[in-house]
């Protein structure tokens, strides 16, 4: 049998109140590496069978289930492993001298010679997860499983080994989507269209530390998780164990519908401690959709910097709640300064749904289509208005759709609004609007409101 490598991760660290641990990304790989894939054509946005979580997860939400052994019986055939195979470039490790060896003496000449001839490109493995959404062979896994340069199998739960191609990837969401290459009449699960709540049982299937499918089982422990990892995240946090290779396996809920796509992992060793982030069904079904018709995510453009809202500006604004996004500035000639949002003006909903913070509005605007009409409703001096937006399209350039701009105070233990968005204050310098009590801000006698 050919000799495997071991298994790495990357890492990526992360202080979490007083101790240091790590948000782990939990694909796994025998040598850090890539991967290609194509772009397939969705039958699972037509084939998959509707969603029926609402109803049925009202009988056992009270109940602790006897076995899990029927959920997983069920969903077990729809779930693959995902190898990615890349040949990697030799590390600083393994370098050669370049350049004139002349000055070497004959010995090392002619050994970095002969090693310089025999050396073979090494060959890595990336393992991690996926599951079927079509009857047809679309794939589901995470971004970072795939994402570098390779060849692409799968490993179906009866043991065949299938050629897949990249349809599409979302590094912002950190989602994929495969095509196997082969026809066929593939076992599919589908994607849950209710979400779950916090405490709801959650069955996990994957491919662990290349061990291929494992079940584990646990609960959703929260929901709207920011770990950090870009401007749209939303995760679910579950306990059920999920390890390095887990990457892109589904989290599936009592009726055996996708409620998420495992990501991450939050642990100061790698394994699992039992704080496993998930990417939500919904934002799974709005991805795919796109990666399977573009292959590519496009995003609504707004055109505004935009700040959360504290307790302090909600009251210096005159606001009963703290509830919205801070308009810091809208950008000349964008959607939002045509429809006349300026700074100050505070976003309370879009589209009648109500908005809780800046970071809620930036996912909102970017699940948008570019094009769309959007009706925001907003607060200017004490008083709610309504502006309709047609949106823009988001470019790589265009990243502050609704973005939180940097808080440059944050070094200094303090966050800064402009004094503009403050009335009363006028139009140059900055507000403090939050200062930490152990910063440095604070021990120079700095308080809100300065």
């Amino acid at each position: 049998m050919p000799k495997q490598n071991s298994i790495t991760a990357r890492e990526r660290s992360r202080r979490a109140l007083a101790s240091v641990a790590a948000i782990a990304i939990i694909a796994s790989g025998a040598i850090a590496g890539a991967v290609s894939f194509e772009s397939p054509t969705p039958a699972f946005a037509q084939s998959a069978p509707a969603a029926t979580a609402a109803p049925a997860q009202a009988g056992v939400r009270n109940q602790l289930p006897a076995t899990f052994a029927d959920v997983a019986d069920k969903v077990k055939p729809a779930v693959v492993a995902v190898r990615v195979k890349i040949a990697n470039v030799a590390s600083d490790e393994d370098s050669l001298p370049t350049g004139d060896l002349s000055q070497l003496p004959p010995q090392l000449r002619e050994l970095f010679r002969r090693f310089g001839q025999s050396r073979q490109p090494q060959v890595g493995m990336v393992l991690g997860s996926g599951f079927f959404i079509s009857t047809d062979g679309y794939v589901v896994t995470n971004n970072h499983v795939v994402e570098q340069s390779g060849t692409v199998q799968v490993t179906t739960d009866d043991g065949r080994t299938l050629d897949a191609k990249v349809v599409g990837t979302d590094p912002k969401t950190d989602l994929a989507l495969l095509k196997v290459t082969e026809g066929g009449n593939f076992p599919y699960v589908p994607l849950a269209k209710a979400t779950p709540r916090v405490g709801d049982w959650v069955v996990a299937i994957g491919n662990p530390f290349g061990l291929g499918g494992t079940v584990t089982a646990g609960i959703v422990s929260a929901r709207g998780r920011d770990i950090g990892e870009s401007q749209y995240d939303d995760f679910l946090q579950i306990d059920a164990p999920i390890n390095k290779g887990n990457s892109g396996g589904p989290t599936f809920n009592l009726n055996g519908e996708v409620v998420g796509v495992n990501t991450a992992i939050f642990s100061p060793s790698g394994g699992s401690i039992g704080l496993g982030f998930a990417i939500p069904a919904d934002t799974v079904q709005s991805v795919v959709v796109q990666l399977e018709k573009d292959g590519k995510v496009t995003r609504g453009y707004l055109g505004i910097q935009i700040q959360p809202l504290s307790k302090e500006l909600a009251e210096g604004l005159g606001l009963a709640r703290d509830k919205g996004a801070l308009v810091d500035n809208a950008e000349d000639g964008t959607p939002a300064a045509d429809a006349g949002l300026k700074a100050g003006d505070v976003v309370t909903a879009v589209n009648g749904e109500p908005v809780s913070d800046a970071r809620e509005l930036s996912r909102r605007i970017a699940a948008l289509q570019p094009g769309s009409k959007a009706e925001l409703t907003y607060l200017r001096d004490g008083k709610q208005q309504t502006a309709n937006v047609q949106l823009g399209a988001q470019s790589e350039e265009k990243t502050a759709q609704a973005a939180t701009p940097p808080d440059h105070g944050s070094q200094l233990g303090l966050r800064l609004a402009p004094a503009s968005s403050v009335p009363g204050v006028g139009d140059k310098g900055v507000v403090v609007i939050d200062v930490d009590p152990s910063g440095a801000a604070a021990t120079k006698g700095i308080e809100v409101g300065d």
